[in-house]
């Protein structure tokens, strides 16, 4: 099974009739680097925010690291996101914890000893390069240490698959690539990723898988693809 099954997935919003997923069926096999491309408005968050259940389809089927996320209890969506890591554009950090302290709320939620906690973060600021900034709170640091704080904590409990939408949207392009190496090298480790980006350069640069969405439809699904729109 794919870690990420697709059939049929179609999301219309009831208010205003929006469709912004028409019949999708897309998998995604463990170890992949998959970037989501499209217009704004195309449907690209809707996928994403699907795949840890922030949206639920209208129709299909839709299977997540071996969870049914269609179908699933409320009771059971901590243990589906247990197994990922999300990366938002806008960081989300706590602005009253330090960058310690930010990246281990991540495993105080699932109750990990203490311990393990000291070690695993320590570990995931050292992926990230911050280990000397653990002390600082987010109103320190420049937006691209931002965001490896909130990369560290989204891989601090090893996840299965990373989700990532628009992580370099905000980023000047040296600090962009400075991000995309730490993706690189956590997909090496053998972790799923699915990003979305409006990003040109890095999605030419590094021919991996790309999918693009237009009208809430896959238009291309290219194994060592390009961005194939204007930047």
């Amino acid at each position: 099974m794919p870690m990420i099954h697709m059939r049929n997935v179609c999301k219309v919003y009831e208010d205003t009739g929006a469709v912004a997923l028409d019949h999708v069926d897309v998998d995604i096999a463990k170890g992949e680097f998959v970037f989501i491309v499209g217009a704004s408005g195309a449907g690209k968050s809707t996928f994403i925010k699907m795949l840890f259940r922030e949206e639920l389809p209208s129709s299909g089927e839709l299977i997540v690291n071996g969870h049914d996320v269609v179908n699933m209890e409320r009771s059971e969506v901590p243990y589906l996101r247990r197994g990922l890591g999300v990366i938002f554009q806008d960081y989300r950090l706590l602005a009253d914890k330090t960058v310690f302290e930010n990246v281990a709320f991540a495993m105080q939620v699932i109750e990990a000893p203490r311990r393990t906690m000291q070690r695993s973060v320590n570990a995931v600021l050292d992926v990230v390069g911050l280990r000397d900034k653990y002390r600082s709170f987010p109103s320190q640091l420049s937006g691209g240490e931002q965001q490896r704080v909130a990369i560290a904590r989204a891989i601090v409990n090893s996840p299965s698959i990373v989700i990532a939408d628009e992580p370099t949207g905000n980023l000047d392009p040296e600090t962009s690539w400075d991000i995309m190496d730490i993706f690189h090298r956590i997909n090496q480790s053998g972790t799923t990723i699915v990003m979305a980006t409006h990003d040109k350069n890095i999605v030419d640069t590094m021919q991996r898988r790309v999918i693009a969405i237009e009208d809430g439809k896959i238009v291309r699904d290219e194994a060592r693809g390009v961005y194939g729109y204007e930047a």
